[in-house]
């Protein structure tokens, strides 16, 4: 049987001025209905790239994608604009990153929910209208009534995103997207937040794509974890698995940045070394050995000459890393000069 989500070697090019950004490098990953996956990874990762592609909101003058995503056997990579319009809200919505630059501020938050209703269904403006004050009594907001004809600059930023959650699922999607939809909320707001989230995927068994930086987040309610680093994947397995034991240098990296509260006040973190490479002209080999204390030191070692890829996606991934110190778990193949430069 057939994953839920299935994308397959997913690339994504940016032309701008000084070239060509390889943003999403030959990403792969599955997601089964009623399952969480998370994608971790530092700001220009390309997490954010690759699921703004599946909902095909790039500028495709400036945008080359090639590869496969396919939601419950629909091609979504290619499809026509309309197709993906009916698909948008209604079997897949996302979660904005900011829900005071996602929200209009020129109308009022429960007509934006009714719109996105109304789009998708045949109901009237007065259903419509019924619909957007249930769906913001369902995620928490009180005197929903009342918040539905307000503006947005006129809640706060946890009832924003409540009200993101709520305009996203007011069709009862089948995958849910989650860009950071934590950020900048509070401990408090967050922890309602993420239960509100397994609570409605309980109640409609939608698939959720969870992308955020906060790895305690990602421990407490994913399944699954997919680590991005300079626009490819590099670690992939269960949640338990990756975080309880990491393969790549990158996942040990970013889990011993995180601060414990088993530690002394005194113990400084321990950062990642270095910066994220451009992706403009990414390192050639691993992109990440600049920064790795583990690099195969010597000119022709594999970490500088070859590139670690993942497994191809399968219904039963397994643990896996993209690195030459796991070669048990990943393929190496040698480095196409065109596609990633021969700069060492």
């Amino acid at each position: 049987m057939s994953p839920f989500l299935e994308v397959r070697d997913l690339k994504v090019r940016f032309a701008t001025e000084g070239g060509v950004v390889k943003a999403v490098d030959g990403v792969s990953f599955t997601l089964e209905r009623g399952k969480t996956l998370g994608i971790v990874g530092e700001s220009g990762s390309g997490k954010s790239v690759t699921n703004l592609t599946l909902l095909g909101l790039h500028n495709p003058a400036r945008t080359t994608v090639t590869g496969s995503a396919l939601l419950d056997g629909t091609e979504l990579i290619g499809a026509p604009e309309r197709t993906l319009r009916d698909l948008r809200g209604r079997r897949i919505s996302m979660v904005f990153q900011d829900p005071l630059t996602a929200l209009s501020p020129y109308y009022p938050v429960g007509a934006q929910i009714a719109e996105t209703y109304r789009r998708h269904t045949r109901a009237g403006r007065k259903e419509a209208a019924v619909r957007a004050v249930e769906m913001l009594d369902r995620v928490g907001i009180p005197q929903p009534d009342r918040r539905a004809r307000e503006h947005p600059h006129l809640f706060s930023g946890g009832m924003r995103q409540r009200a993101m959650i709520a305009m996203a699922l007011v069709c009862e999607p089948d995958l849910l997207i989650a860009d950071e939809p934590t950020t900048a909320l509070d401990v408090t707001v967050q922890a309602q937040i993420l239960e509100l989230l397994a609570e409605l995927q309980a109640q409609l068994g939608t698939a959720i794509i969870l992308v955020t930086h906060d790895l305690g987040v990602v421990a407490d309610v994913t399944d699954d974890v997919l680590v991005m680093y300079a626009g490819r994947a590099v670690e992939r397995g269960s949640a338990d698995e990756v975080l309880g034991a990491p393969r790549h240098p990158y996942t040990r990296g970013l889990l011993a940045s995180v601060p414990r509260l088993s530690d002394d006040v005194d113990v400084p973190l321990q950062p990642v070394p270095g910066s994220p490479p451009s992706l403009l002209a990414p390192p050639p080999g691993c992109a990440f050995h600049p920064r790795c204390a583990q690099v195969i030191e010597g000119s022709e070692s594999p970490c500088r000459t070859l590139l670690p890829v993942l497994t191809p996606a399968t219904t039963a991934q397994g643990h896996a890393a993209a690195c030459h110190l796991q070669s048990a778990d990943s393929t190496v193949w040698p480095i196409d000069q065109e596609e990633q430069g021969a700069t060492a």
